[in-house]
């Protein structure tokens, strides 16, 4: 979009680990724990920075998780990192027991989301995750969209009190948040205005979305874009004014059309304001091996899938 310019192409993880090495500096309670992926994760510039506060796992994701709820007892603020896969499904046992049940303030720090983690394929790309976090009472969820807001969530979340899922990705993407956009947690963006149909979207699916406005408004439909960064808790307050003032909308997520935003705005609506949503969102499947391009394009997750989205749900008004 002309008010959004791509200011850069960096990967979103490169935000986290930015973001975690500023806090090191900033907070002497941050730790930080990784399972053997220091580099994908970027964690490697802070536990060069802060080595007595970096904990290497190894391949041992569930003990991971059980040493850093440990860690919450002694005042620290644990951040784990792994591959999104490894810190949802592998450990979900783990994470509801000892983390979300005993309401510690551990922050887990999930990359290589979605179908962008890409050739890696469908054994390492989780498309669930956000559902299986969101579900956990107490548990907040925030899914940023591209490296500037990465970095600021990743420094917002040591400020909140509670278990935190953060997820981010592997590929590298447009930066168009202003990197002195004001960032808070369960509080979404109106990135752009419009009064016809709202595109509500997360996670890399932000910019496909813009680019979604832009194609729609040369068709002289005016499309409202919300960058809903915090899937729980979710602004309702955001979405019932924006499809209020609109009338309709859709949902875009690089996720599972169960249980991501897409339901969260359905259950919203259905019990608040009945209006016509459409989901862009993987149709409930697992993945495969691809480029991020082409595995969105494929699972219709592309501007052109946005756009005709909108226009079904226009012609539902």
């Amino acid at each position: 979009m002309a008010q959004y310019p791509i200011l850069d192409q960096k990967d979103t993880r490169s935000g986290f680990g930015a973001g975690l090495l500023e806090l090191g500096t900033r907070n002497p309670d941050v730790v930080a724990l990784c399972a053997d992926l220091t580099g994908s994760l970027k964690m490697d510039a802070f536990a060069k920075a802060h080595p007595e506060r970096f904990f290497q796992m190894g391949i041992a994701e569930a003990n991971m998780m059980g040493v850093a709820a440990g860690l919450t007892i002694g005042g620290k603020i644990p951040y784990t990192g792994t591959f999104a896969n490894f810190s949802t499904g592998r450990v979900y046992d783990q994470i509801r027991q000892s983390i979300a049940y005993a309401g510690k303030n551990v922050k887990i720090c999930a990359s290589h989301a979605g179908l962008t983690l890409g050739e890696d394929g469908a054994t390492h790309q989780i498309l669930e995750d956000i559902g299986l976090m969101k579900m956990l009472p107490g548990m907040t969820v925030v899914v940023p969209c591209d490296f500037n807001q990465t970095k600021q969530a990743t420094i917002a979340i040591a400020e909140h009190d509670g278990p935190v899922y953060l997820r981010f990705g592997r590929p590298k993407w447009p930066v168009f948040i202003p990197a002195d956009m004001p960032f808070e947690i369960g509080k979404a963006q109106v990135l752009v205005e419009g009064t016809d149909v709202t595109l509500f979207a997360c996670g890399h699916l932000v910019w496909r979305a813009l680019q979604a406005a832009e194609e729609l408004a040369k068709e002289g439909i005016k499309a409202e874009v919300i960058n809903v960064h915090t899937i729980k808790p979710l602004d309702s307050a955001a979405v019932l004014a924006s499809v209020g003032k609109t009338g309709c909308a859709v949902s875009c997520e690089e996720h599972n059309r169960y249980g991501g935003l897409g339901d969260s705005i359905a259950q919203l609506l259905a019990l608040r304001m009945p209006a016509p949503l459409e989901l862009v969102a993987v149709n409930d499947s697992f993945g495969e091996s691809g480029t991020p391009d082409q595995l969105l394009k494929k699972y219709g997750l592309d501007v052109p899938d946005i756009v005709a989205a909108a226009q079904r749900a226009l012609k539902r008004k």
